[in-house]
């Protein structure tokens, strides 16, 4: 798509919350001592949070919200949207930003609806409610990104199981016409739908015999058709193909530039992907690419906030900040946004037991 923007907007507060539970890829029974030193070289991912069987993924975007309302001092009754953003739901149906709108005493009024997206969600987010509050005619929105990745891997699957964590995000929008302008760009790509997938529980192929047979693809690689496969090569070669050229486009068009940009948030897809794509764009000074993958994994729609509060915190409460954020993956999806922060609130991590 071509650059869009969005106007009079102030993103006011961001709030992450990721389950206590921590699992050491070291301690990756599945695979011998090399491959797992091998395997943390290479994604940089050390340990990842994994919600338990209670928690659902609105579970890990309700106390963010909680805890970003009562911080902001805004009134329940003052919000006006809700977007759940997950592709791992409460439920098949009712979406789960009902749930949260009532969960949260929320007015019957709110505007509450899920969006299906995965490691671009942020972003496509940020986009959706931007543009419902633009207007003015609403006030306040609630943006909820959050997965639980966790329970759609197995574990005799060595390309999956330790790449993801889990995580739920809250991020406060509000509308304000002294507030700057955010550009996007995004686009997406179907035919790399294959690339990572769960075959089996939709509407395409149900629940059948097959569902739940452990099927070995290759060594150290054996899974159900319910749980999540990879194709890492592909994965690869879309993100160089697609997300660099997307975030150049994205400056020429708003007329700025990377060396003017503060911080740059990728989703924290893995380190040897990511650092490719900062090689891609001649970004320097890697003090300006943040990660957090090394404690928390792949967190799916939730690694931009959840690397923008643990990372760089006190950066965006003290002062203004330019930020380049951009998701890519599961679809294929991509999208980046250029905004301004301005000494927004931002919570320290919530650990949910």
């Amino acid at each position: 798509m071509s650059v869009v923007s969005v106007h009079s907007i102030s993103l006011r507060g961001i709030a992450a919350a990721v389950p206590v539970l921590t699992y050491s890829n070291l301690e990756y029974g599945h695979i011998e001592m090399p491959e797992r030193e091998l395997f943390i070289k290479t994604t940089g991912i050390r340990e990842r949070r994994v919600a338990g069987k209670h928690q659902s993924t609105s579970d890990l975007c309700y106390e963010p919200a909680v805890q970003l309302m009562n911080k902001l001092g805004w009134e329940k009754e003052s919000i006006d949207a809700v977007i759940v953003v997950t592709q791992s739901p409460d439920y098949f149906i009712p979406g789960s930003a009902v749930i949260l709108q009532n969960r949260l005493g929320l007015n019957k009024s709110c505007l509450a609806f899920d969006i299906n997206l995965g490691c671009s969600g942020y972003v496509y987010g940020l986009y959706v409610l931007g543009n419902l509050l633009s207007s003015g005619q609403l006030k306040r929105g609630l943006l909820l990104v959050g997965d639980k990745s966790t329970v759609s891997t197995a574990y005799t699957d060595k390309s999956a199981y330790p790449l993801f964590g889990d995580a739920g995000s809250a991020t406060a929008l509000e509308y304000d016409p002294s507030a700057g302008t955010m550009y996007f760009n995004m686009g997406s790509d179907g035919s790399g739908k294959d690339a990572i997938n769960i075959e089996h529980g939709g509407s395409r192929n149900g629940i059948d015999e097959t569902t739940f047979q452990l099927m070995e693809i290759e060594p150290g690689i054996a899974r159900e058709k319910r749980h999540l496969k990879l194709d890492g090569v592909g994965i690869f070669n879309f993100a160089l193909r697609e997300v660099a050229p997307n975030i150049r486009g994205l400056y020429e068009a708003a007329g700025q530039t990377l060396e003017n940009t503060d911080f740059f948030v990728f989703h924290q897809a893995n380190r040897l992907i990511n650092e490719s794509v900062r090689k891609k764009l001649k970004i320097t000074d890697t003090r300006k690419v943040l990660y957090s993958l090394e404690k928390y994994g792949n967190t799916s729609s939730a690694s931009i906030p959840l690397t923008m509060i643990t990372e760089a915190a006190e950066a965006l409460a003290s002062g203004e900040l330019r930020l380049c954020l951009c998701g890519f993956g599961v679809g294929f999806s991509w999208g980046s946004v250029l905004l301004h922060t301005k000494s927004i609130v931002c919570l320290p991590l919530i650990e949910l037991p």
